[in-house]
């Protein structure tokens, strides 16, 4: 695994090893999603649900977002993030982790007042109504706004649209292989 634009660009970061459970977004999905994206990264308030290995939230560090909350609810898996983001030597404001699963988290940053333009959620496939679920609370709770992006990863057979409530649309759907990112933005 490695960077694959903006400051750090080919850096490689801490896989998942002997980890079994991690599937992190393979580094091409993750290039086409950040080129979607673009300009909305630089100086965002970025959030990565089910984190994994923070490899997601790291990548937009590279390409300019001012910070991330990496949300991870495994302790094991929250140590690569840890060990990554040392890494890079970031410090405290730029990258939070908090280790919990993404509803508490949602509630827990809710409280806080912590609004995001980016959220990139990747649950793990076998539960990925789930994630669709914390992409609606997202919104729901105020974390995103009409301003912001949803990133769901999901597997490619996946049906996103017909599952969200009619304030939210799909503005980008981009498949590849076993996986693919869907936008979503309120309407």
């Amino acid at each position: 695994m490695r960077i694959t634009g903006g400051e750090w660009r080919s850096r490689r970061l801490e896989g998942p090893g002997k980890y079994k459970g991690l599937r992190p977004t393979p580094d091409s999905m993750r290039e086409r999603a950040f080129a979607v994206l673009g300009d909305r990264v630089t100086r965002s308030d970025f959030l990565d649900l089910y984190a994994g290995t923070g490899a997601v939230g790291l990548e937009a560090l590279s390409r300019g977002a001012r910070m991330v909350v990496f949300v991870e609810c495994r302790r094991s898996a929250a140590g690569i993030i840890e060990k990554n983001v040392a890494a890079f030597g970031l410090k405290p404001d730029r990258a939070d982790l908090l280790v919990a699963p993404a509803s508490a988290a949602i509630r827990r940053l809710a409280r806080r007042e912590h609004r995001f333009d980016i959220a990139w959620i990747d649950p793990p496939f076998d539960i990925w109504t789930e994630g669709l679920g914390v992409v609606v609370q997202l919104f729901d709770e105020g974390l995103l706004d009409e301003k912001s992006v949803a990133c769901f990863e999901c597997p490619e057979k996946a049906t996103v649209g017909g599952s969200l409530p009619g304030n939210l649309s799909i503005f980008r759907d981009l498949g590849g292989g076993a996986s693919r990112v869907v936008m979503i933005t309120r309407r």
